[in-house]
């Protein structure tokens, strides 16, 4: 048994590859792996007959590499961690952390693996998966993977990994989450909760057991209240994480529904202190009809002052008249020349 801790500090139990199973996984890849390229060997030999000896060697010599390394790489990196022989007999390829392998990863595996399996006819990974506690080859331990088994017998088998609860159980364990104080919890151990049960099913019915019961302590720790007799503690795990759910769902539903009641009106005016804050729509007022006004009347022309007539020449009385020639008027006194 193997301890794996992944990325989410969660150890997995994890059984590892025995090597005659990697054995006998390896023997049917190579099969396959020689099979086509006996095929395409002899294609090439046929569609091109008047090659002489050293152009048929090389050809022959890369098409073997480029189908012992390439093909694999490809394999196990669309596969991810999968070849054929592994399929069959239940294997994968992993990460030591437990995540899946990359192309890089299978590319290491694959030019590492040509020489310690096909060179050197396998020699060198024997000895290394029989000295290593995991059984890893140098493949293994250059890319940093680890071949797991999948298929664990006794493991799964189609049988539901929980008992049933009776109906007596089911409904002291709402009363109990209804009344739970969830707000001591730190979001690690509900992330160590998740983690386990979408990965629960993968692991070893005694590491399983295990992890489930100190999961549940930390949980009953937390919130101060024990869990019901007799309860699986996977059961008890996958209900208190149902319980938190639904409380964030129906916050999260009364939030929405207040908002959409209350809206809140964005903040009117200019930048204050270096923020920009969008003026709220202001609705334009009514219009207010004006006053009736009276009609305008014509204001008045000034007229021009008359201006005096010229005055016309008096004529001048009979009697008024001067003699031209400067004699003497009525009343004895001279007129002046004119």
């Amino acid at each position: 048994m193997s301890d794996l801790v992944t990325g989410e500090a969660v150890v997995l139990g994890v059984q590892p590859a025995k090597l005659p199973s990697r054995m006998i996984a390896c023997a049917l890849d190579l099969l396959v792996l020689f099979v086509v390229v006996i095929g395409l060997t002899l294609v090439l030999a046929l569609s091109a007959p008047d090659l002489d000896s050293a152009a048929a060697a090389a050809a022959t010599l890369c098409l073997m590499v480029g189908i012992l390394v390439g093909i694999p790489v490809v394999v196990e990196t669309l596969s991810r961690g999968r070849s054929l022989g592994k399929l069959a007999l239940g294997l994968r390829v992993v990460r030591t952390d437990g995540g899946p392998v990359r192309f890089r990863h299978a590319l290491v595996r694959g030019l590492v693996g040509f020489f310690e399996i096909i060179a050197l006819a396998g020699v060198p990974a024997t000895i290394s998966s029989m000295v290593s506690d995991r059984g890893r080859r140098l493949g293994d331990v250059f890319a940093g993977t680890l071949v797991v088994r999948e298929r664990v017998p006794g493991a799964g088998g189609g049988r539901s990994p929980l008992p049933p609860l009776p109906p007596q159980l089911m409904h002291a364990l709402g009363g109990e989450l209804a009344s739970l104080d969830l707000s001591a919890v730190p979001d690690g151990l509900w992330l160590a909760v998740r983690q386990y049960l979408g990965r629960m099913q993968q692991l070893d019915p005694q590491v399983s057991w295990n992890l489930a019961q100190q999961l549940a302590a930390d949980l009953v720790t937390r919130t101060g209240r024990p869990a019901p007799e007799g309860l699986h503690p996977a059961a008890y795990l996958g209900a208190v994480l149902a319980e938190r759910q639904q409380r964030e769902w129906r916050q999260m539903t009364a939030h929405q529904q207040s908002a959409q009641a209350f809206p809140t009106p964005a903040p009117a005016g200019p930048a204050l202190h270096g923020h920009r804050w969008a003026a709220a729509p202001v609705a334009a007022p009514a219009p207010v009809p004006a006053p009736p006004t009276a009609p305008a009347l014509p204001s008045p022309v000034p007229q021009a002052a008359p201006q005096a007539a010229p005055l016309a020449p008096q004529p001048v009385a009979a009697e008024q008249a001067v003699p031209v020639d400067g004699g003497a008027d009525r009343h004895g006194g001279f007129a002046p020349p004119a």
